[in-house]
């Protein structure tokens, strides 16, 4: 991983917003609810690598995970599920069914680890399962034929079916990947609750650039350079004693 970092900081600017509450309650409820700890996709069970990067000693503090984090926003799987996602909504959005699954066995297939697969798949076919249920629109049920499926590619398809916004979802998805990462920091054990939240609070400008950048991007934009946490998913694989799935 680069050498990156990130300043935690002790208290968060507040900025704001040119959209009043009325107005952004018909996007942000159905994200808040598709995106939080009790949607049921099992995001819990998985730590994106991080778990034997932790056991290998790579992140031990806040400054590392930080830095690590940068890094996946940067170059790494984070960047390229917004993508993927930004690709998945679009197609969704014009009705163009071949380039919803198109892009999502892209999706699938860009995994660079069994676990990695199982990660994004599980969560996707999780995500479609309980979405159909309270939330059915043509994009889901399109894309519920296919198996497997990508976990960007089936929020992306419900957004764009429920006519949400599409820098708004990547930034409430991006920011799910990154929060569940820092929350099973926290449950391995280097970092607390407390400085979670400053790493997440410090990376929100990465977030929201990071969604600009999907939002106009191709997936021709796709790439990236994150090998030690390619490497840290696999090595997971193997590892002796551990509590997540990936």
């Amino acid at each position: 991983m680069i050498n990156a970092t990130i300043t935690i900081i002790m208290t968060a600017n507040t900025t704001t917003m040119d959209i009043s509450v009325a107005e952004a309650d018909p996007f942000l409820m159905p994200l808040m609810l598709w995106l939080s700890p009790a949607f049921p996709v099992g995001a819990f069970a998985y730590s994106h690598g991080l778990e034997w990067a932790v056991e290998a000693g790579d992140i031990h503090d806040a400054r590392s995970l930080g830095g690590w984090l940068v890094d996946l926003l940067t170059f790494g799987a984070p960047r390229a599920d917004a993508i993927l996602f930004a690709a998945a909504f679009r197609s969704a959005e014009a009705g163009d069914w071949p380039a919803l699954l198109e892009t999502n066995a892209l999706a699938v297939a860009l995994a660079p680890s069994a676990e990695r697969r199982l990660e994004t798949t599980a969560q996707g076919a999780a995500f479609v399962m309980a979405a159909r249920a309270a939330w059915d629109c043509e994009p889901l049920e399109r894309l519920a034929t296919e198996e497997p499926i990508a976990y960007p590619a089936a929020v992306a398809a419900a957004a764009a079916g429920h006519g949400l916004p599409l820098e708004a979802s990547l930034q409430a998805f991006v920011l799910g990947l990154i929060a569940n990462a820092v929350s099973a920091v926290v449950r391995l054990g280097p970092i607390g609750q407390t400085d979670g939240q400053k790493i997440l609070a410090a990376l929100l400008p990465r977030l929201r650039a990071l969604a600009r950048e999907a939002v106009h991007s191709t997936l021709a934009d796709l790439g990236g350079a994150a090998f030690r946490s390619d490497l840290a998913s696999m090595r997971h694989e193997t590892q002796y004693s551990r509590l997540f799935r990936s």
